[in-house]
């Protein structure tokens, strides 16, 4: 109740009420929300697996108030998601300032994890050309330097990125 009164007072607007997290991330796609807020005595990994799961499929910002949590509770909570995991002595005027904290640590999360799977790709890729190179350079005898403009080459010609090209050298086996 506390957290429902500090959200309508801090004019949010709250779409739905559930209890549990039992198929909850249909019933958040569904819901259109852009803020997850859970209330919970006590949350159970069934709850925390709900979360998991909701992060996984339909990322957003979850705040969960909890009124009492063991560390390892918090950490499965933090690993599944959750933003921010806020326990005992709820004000409604803290709601939001909450929320505001969990919306941005949000974003900053998803942005790292942007920004870490773009390096994976990249660093992906460079190794895809790396072994086309080395490729080119052991079939028609070529340099390093040799592979890589002949690489690079073929691209501009076709019009498409070098690891487009990499792949199709290295499917030639």
């Amino acid at each position: 109740m506390a957290v429902e009164a500090g959200l309508a007072a801090s004019g949010c607007t709250v779409v739905a009420i559930e209890t549990g997290t039992a198929d909850l991330t249909r019933r958040v796609r569904d819901s259109g929300a852009e803020v997850i807020v859970c209330g919970l005595d006590d949350p159970s990994r069934d709850e925390i697996e709900g979360m998991r799961a909701l992060h996984r499929d339909e990322p957003r910002p979850v705040v969960l108030f909890a009124e009492k949590a063991e560390p390892a509770q918090i950490e499965a909570a933090i690993e599944a998601g959750v933003a921010a995991y806020i326990v005992e002595g709820l004000a409604p005027a803290r709601v939001r300032p909450v929320m505001e904290v969990a919306i941005r640590s949000f974003r900053a999360t998803q942005a790292l994890r942007a920004e870490a799977a773009e390096a994976r790709r990249g660093l992906a890729e460079q190794k895809l050309v790396d072994r086309a190179k080395a490729q080119l350079m052991q079939r028609q005898r070529l340099s390093e330097p040799e592979a890589y403009k002949r690489l690079r080459r073929m691209a501009m010609d076709r019009g498409v990125r070098l690891p487009v090209i990499a792949g199709e050298i290295l499917d030639e086996k």
